[in-house]
């Protein structure tokens, strides 16, 4: 019996020993006292106090992607502003390209549409109208030229001077034409004689002008580069196209 007691009270010595060596290796620190949540709490509230950067994962990072490829779509895209263009005329006057299409639009909206007769239709031109300088080239022109033709024989000078300018042959616009040297007897040097501008003649030259620039009645000598007088033979090798009044046409 006393064998058995000293053998439990060995035994009993040997687990409290064995005990006190695993509570007292860090490898396995079970109890209490060793618990380490506490300072995982701890360290776990320190990070919370201090700057952290968030990382996504997979599926938060793809979302964001696709927000930041639809704000690109949905940001609108500015178009840059265009710029007027400016166009300048023989003696320097500069205009707006824009604004002279609009009142060109503007008056031709205003004109009438058919007529039964190139009469009828230079009568119901507007006249009291402020003319672009091209126009006030080629009104001059006409005057000069045909004030006392028939309006047949005065669109027949304004379709001549209208063609050479887009010909290529001679200089690119109305005015250019008009005051392109020994060409026209009326002018001189860069100017005209002045003109009677109440007058009829002159509101019947600015119908015409209106129509030629327009296109809106046929002339009898389509495609005609040059003329001359009736009663002078300059004996020019070009193909006779018409006699219109005073003047005798070709191209």
């Amino acid at each position: 019996m006393s064998n058995i007691v000293k053998a439990a009270s060995a035994a009993a010595l040997l687990i409290s020993a064995v005990g006190a060596f695993w509570m007292t290796d860090p490898g396995f620190a079970y109890s209490s006292a060793f618990d380490v949540t506490p300072a995982l709490q701890a360290n776990q509230n320190n990070n919370q106090n201090s700057s952290t950067v968030a990382v996504p994962v997979a599926g938060e990072a793809q979302d964001s992607a696709n927000n930041d490829a639809v704000a690109q779509v949905d940001k609108p895209v500015e178009t840059p502003k265009a710029q007027p263009v400016i166009i300048t005329d023989e003696k320097g006057n500069s205009s707006d390209l824009d604004e002279i299409q609009k009142k060109a639009d503007a008056l031709r909206a205003e004109r009438p549409q058919s007529a039964s007769s190139l009469n009828d239709l230079v009568r119901n031109m507007p006249t009291d109208i402020a003319l672009t300088a091209e126009q006030t080239c080629l009104a001059g022109a006409v005057y000069f030229e045909s004030k006392s033709e028939s309006l047949a024989g005065q669109l027949a000078v304004a379709r001549v001077v209208i063609n050479r300018a887009k010909s290529g042959r001679f200089p690119k616009s109305i005015c250019g034409v008009v005051y392109q040297p020994s060409q026209f007897s009326f002018v001189r040097g860069r100017s005209m004689p002045r003109i009677n501008k109440a007058g009829q003649q002159w509101k019947n030259a600015i119908a015409i002008t209106q129509i030629a620039m327009d296109n809106s009645w046929k002339s009898s000598v389509e495609g005609a580069l040059f003329f001359h007088a009736r009663h002078v033979s300059p004996g020019w090798k070009l193909r006779r196209m018409a006699q219109v009044d005073n003047h005798i046409f070709y191209r």
